[in-house]
């Protein structure tokens, strides 16, 4: 008989910081997929769960797909949603148990109103159900803020290695193997937790550039030692004010604790030698937009502080509104905005008229009166097909309309919040990247496996707002101490 494996997930990335919480309609919104509508979605996808049902089916084990709930990064879950959540999974997870093995899918920087550890709360109660015998192995975010219970429920965790994510179908697959070597009676996984007194700065984790690379191959180096099955660094998602916060690593060895903590500590103290290289350099919006002038175009300009993919509102106007008062550059920004898009839609394509955008400024929510030419109007859906951060395959921006400034620059303004992860969000809407001076992404890295084609030149800007650069501006009340850049370690 094949041996029997229940796959669930509930992954959300909580900042908060962010006043608003998230709740079920957010989920709805997002994926929340039950059974075979979860490999409908993910069998082909560049996602983790598409790694873990390729390995599960050429070794020929039954998958139960249970339930998978995951919502645009935003505020802290509420409890309610999160108890909704949790026991339709458990539930599911009843009808099928017993079971051999679990492959589970947590971020790891979930947090909700009741549970700071969401996520270890929620391995917790799976280990509970289906007892302390029944191998339990999954995937991180490479932004996950690692507890030990986190550790402890579980058997084994590979977090990603590539951000922007491009190489979630991969991990999947790691995870997925470790777990078949398991239940073959292969290997013996056994895994040990560091949470290093440090957290890297958020625009200093493109694992293409230093200080990440070297990181990177010295990990790779350690990882090639005798009896380790899987090495993570866990970079932290400074958004979140738990008492994990920060980064960490999780070394999985074959049967030898003491080898996978040996390990851990080994890149913790590379890390900790070189924690200077790990606070990166702020670029502010003027001197941003001067760069745009000697750069090859179109540029890049990354509004950190309105990181959809770190919670960010998706509305912050502190570029456009330089760019409006400068009137010397051809762009283009996208921005939430439910009122305006049907206040937009109302006219008719090729209309000219006044619009008012209502967007997040350094001194809180404004209105922006722009005349606009309407463009065109969508329903707002896309597909991407290639590896891309976060690995879906399937978009909605909600009712989405496209006007043009009296400048020629574009704005798009959408119903839903949307993370700027894939090229075909614009092109799909009848936008041309080529055409412009400069692109606003709302993000930090992660739109750069998106727009990298496309675009030669990348600004990461330091924008105010809820995922500003500098995690030190944030009044945390729960983080552990010592940690750096906050104090000296």
């Amino acid at each position: 008989m094949s041996k029997r494996i229940a796959l669930m997930g509930i992954y959300h990335e909580s900042n908060t910081f962010v006043s608003k919480p998230t709740v079920l309609d957010d989920f709805k919104n997002g994926h929340y997929l039950r059974g075979e509508a979860i490999r409908n979605e993910y069998q082909n996808a560049h996602n983790e769960i598409g790694g873990m049902l390729e390995v599960m089916d050429r070794e020929g084990m039954e998958v139960l797909p249970l339930v998978y709930a995951s919502a645009t990064p935003g505020g802290t879950i509420s409890a309610e949603t999160y108890d909704v959540l949790l026991q339709d999974m458990l539930a599911e997870l009843d009808k099928v148990l017993p079971v051999d093995a679990c492959l589970v899918i947590p971020h790891g920087a979930g947090v909700s109103e009741k549970y700071p550890d969401m996520d270890g709360h929620w391995l917790s109660k799976v280990r509970e159900k289906v007892g302390k015998n029944v191998p339990i192995v999954g995937t991180l975010d490479l932004h996950a803020n690692v507890s030990q219970l986190m550790v402890d429920s579980t058997d084994a965790l590979v977090a990603y290695k590539e951000n922007p994510h491009v190489d979630m179908r991969q991990r999947g697959a790691e995870a997925a193997n470790i777990l078949a070597g398991l239940l073959k009676g292969e290997t013996k996984p056994v895994q040990a937790l560091v949470q290093v007194p440090l957290a890297i700065s958020i625009e200093q984790q493109l694992t293409a550039n230093e200080p990440c690379i070297s990181l990177y191959a010295y990990a790779s180096e350690l990882a090639k030692e005798p009896g380790i099955l899987s090495l993570s660094i866990q970079h932290g998602f400074p958004y979140a004010d738990v008492y994990e916060m920060g980064t960490s690593i999780i070394v999985v060895a074959d049967a030898d604790r003491d080898k996978a903590l040996s390990v851990a500590k080994k890149l913790e103290s590379y890390i900790l030698e070189r924690k200077d290289t790990f606070v990166g350099h702020k670029n502010d919006i003027s001197s941003s937009l001067k760069q745009i002038n000697t750069s090859e175009k179109p540029v890049l300009l990354l509004d950190m502080g309105d990181n959809v993919g770190g919670g960010g509102p998706a509305n912050n106007c502190c570029i456009l509104e330089a760019f409006e008062e400068s009137k010397q550059y051809k762009y283009f920004v996208c921005i939430y905005d439910p009122k305006a898009v049907e206040e937009a839609s109302a006219h008719q394509p090729g209309d000219i008229f006044d619009l008012p955008v209502a967007g997040t400024g350094k001194d809180g929510l404004k209105i922006l009166n722009l005349r606009v030419k309407l463009l065109r109007v969508t329903d707002g859906t896309f597909q991407e097909s290639n590896p891309r951060h976060g690995g879906q395959i399937n978009f909605r921006m909600g009712k989405t309309v496209v006007v043009a400034t009296e400048e020629g620059s574009e704005i798009m303004l959408t119903s839903l919040r949307v993370m700027p992860f894939s090229l075909q969000q614009l092109i799909s809407q009848g936008v041309n990247p080529s055409e412009f001076d400069a692109i606003v992404a709302k993000g930090v890295n992660a739109p750069i496996a998106a727009y990298s084609p496309v675009c030669p030149t990348i600004i990461q800007v330091n924008t105010p707002g809820v995922t500003q650069a500098d995690m030190t501006l944030f009044d945390f009340k729960h983080r552990r101490k010592p940690l750096f850049p906050f104090e000296n370690v």
